[in-house]
């Protein structure tokens, strides 16, 4: 018989999808406003079949989707990238 315990907090953190108008709302919560439409022309695949971000067709709801946490991160290390190329004056 095998003893069950109490492994903690896990530290793996879910990941959490939203969809475009979810995104949208997230970068205006975070100061960037954007259209619908800027963020469906930022999930569009170009010629290659790449995103501008790394959203994805969801199998279930067949709707683009992208997680959070990413997009988060994308927004954030595209600002550091931006600071540190800033010109001296």
């Amino acid at each position: 018989m095998r003893e069950s315990y109490d492994r903690g907090p896990s530290m793996i953190k879910q990941p959490h999808y939203i969809g475009l108008e979810e995104a949208r709302q997230l970068l205006a919560q975070m100061g960037v406003q954007l259209t619908l439409r800027q963020m469906q022309r930022a999930a569009e695949q170009d010629a290659q079949g790449r995103r501008k971000l790394p959203f994805f067709v969801d199998p279930i709801e067949r709707k683009l989707k992208i997680e959070k946490d990413d997009l988060m991160s994308i927004y954030f290390k595209r600002q550091v990238e931006a600071q540190r190329n800033l010109r001296p004056e």
